[in-house]
């Protein structure tokens, strides 16, 4: 059997003991999630920007970010360069959130499990992944 067998065999069990048991990954509808995941990325926007971006009306995205400002996942602020602008942010509670939210795997499961693990076996098994991770970007060039 090759390492590529034994690697294709490991890994339903490796997912089957880590995944997340929770249901749906959390709450967020898909629209709340876009616009979370906007401004993780683009930074703090006005509201305008952010249903530019996302293609939805400024209507819509207002109502989005006022229930999520009520969830304390953003907040408002005003911006530095002019005090009539309003900008919309992550809250560090946001951003645990989205993060929270993308996970696949049970941080709480895989960290129980890493602490039978010494210290330089979990750092090649950090080190492995990446780096086949790294080579399967390779192949795709």
């Amino acid at each position: 059997m090759s390492t590529a067998d034994e690697f294709c065999e490991a890994f339903p069990a490796t997912f089957l003991a880590f995944h997340r048991r929770d249901g749906r990954r959390s709450e967020l509808t898909n629209a709340s999630r876009s616009v979370l995941q906007h401004l993780a990325q683009a930074g703090p926007v006005s509201i305008g920007e952010a249903a530019d971006h996302l293609q939805r009306a400024q209507s819509v995205v207002s109502e989005i970010v006022t229930q999520l400002e009520g969830h304390g996942l953003l907040e408002r602020e005003s911006d530095p360069g002019n005090r009539r602008r309003t900008l919309v942010w992550l809250t560090a509670h946001g951003f645990a959130r989205l993060r929270e939210d993308a996970d696949v795997l049970d941080r709480t499961l895989v960290a129980n499990a890493m602490s039978h693990l010494d210290d330089d076996t979990q750092r090649g098994l950090i080190r492995g992944l990446n780096a086949l991770v790294g080579a399967a970007g390779k192949e795709h060039r």
